[in-house]
């Protein structure tokens, strides 16, 4: 389960680069009741969303010729030099190099072996994301990728993550986990992009998943502040209710009521 009890090799930090962070922060805090709080010069402006005052994201104005609207994913990592050298003896790609981020953390940004690009977030004086799996909060996050075997042998190579194959309707489903804490620290997925016809016409990446009350009714809201319903609400047999959004630049994540929240 992801936690805010982070490890090497777990998720713990995410942000949207987005060309329009005011338009960002009506759209998200609309939907999962963040408030936006901006940082100054120092950082370019860089800020946080908080739901309930807890950090549960980061958020950045970027100009589209700089990159596409996008969420990326942040493992936590104990040195952020030696995990960007790792990629690249892993056949990734160093896209930013470490740099420290005032006396918060030391982070840098990569692309695994197929080009799907991530961070890496080596804690000081913020240790991450300050609260998950909860409603408005990052609960779990899946790769979406060419290859899950290769994808598998470089994630491991460079944070020792392990994974682990269960039964899933269609066929079986790629788990992962870091290696401290075992399954039971189990975060994410590795999903074949072949195999969803959705993320095959968008292209690999590292797709954010954010707990929700009610799937059906964040997905038609998500519609009305200007995002996009990518994937319809679905049911998964014991797992929840999902569904794939996009905000209004485009900007893609999913959304679910798990299982368990439902009474």
């Amino acid at each position: 389960m992801l936690t805010t009890r982070f490890v090497t090799g777990a998720p713990n930090w995410t942000d949207v680069g987005t060309p329009d962070i005011e338009g960002a922060r009506t759209f998200y805090g609309a939907l999962f009741g963040w408030e936006f709080e901006p940082g100054g010069p120092e950082v370019g402006g860089y800020g946080m969303f908080r739901l309930a005052g807890k950090v549960a994201a980061g958020g950045m104005q970027v100009p589209r010729d700089q990159g596409e609207p996008a969420w990326t994913i942040y493992f936590q990592t104990s040195d952020a030099d030696s995990t960007s050298k790792a990629v690249e003896q892993a056949g990734g790609t160093v896209l930013m190099q470490p740099m420290d981020v005032l006396d918060q953390a030391r982070m840098a940004l990569l692309a695994d072996q197929g080009g799907v690009p991530f961070g890496v977030w080596q804690p000081r004086a913020n240790s991450g994301l300050e609260i998950a799996n909860e409603p408005g909060a990052l609960c779990w996050v899946e790769l979406y990728t060419p290859d899950v075997a290769t994808a598998g042998d470089f994630y491991a190579s460079v944070f020792d993550m392990e994974t682990s194959e269960v039964p899933f309707p269609g066929g079986p489903y790629t788990c992962v986990n870091p290696a401290e804490g075992g399954r039971d620290a189990m975060f994410g997925g590795m999903v074949p992009l072949a195999g969803d016809p959705v993320e095959a016409r968008a292209g690999a990446y590292w797709l954010p998943y954010f707990e929700v009350t009610d799937t059906d009714a964040t997905a038609a809201q998500a519609t009305e502040l200007g995002g996009t319903v990518r994937m319809a609400p679905v049911d998964l047999p014991e797992i929840g209710r999902m569904a794939k959004l996009a905000d209004p630049y485009g900007a893609r994540f999913a959304v679910i009521k798990s299982a368990q929240r439902q009474s």
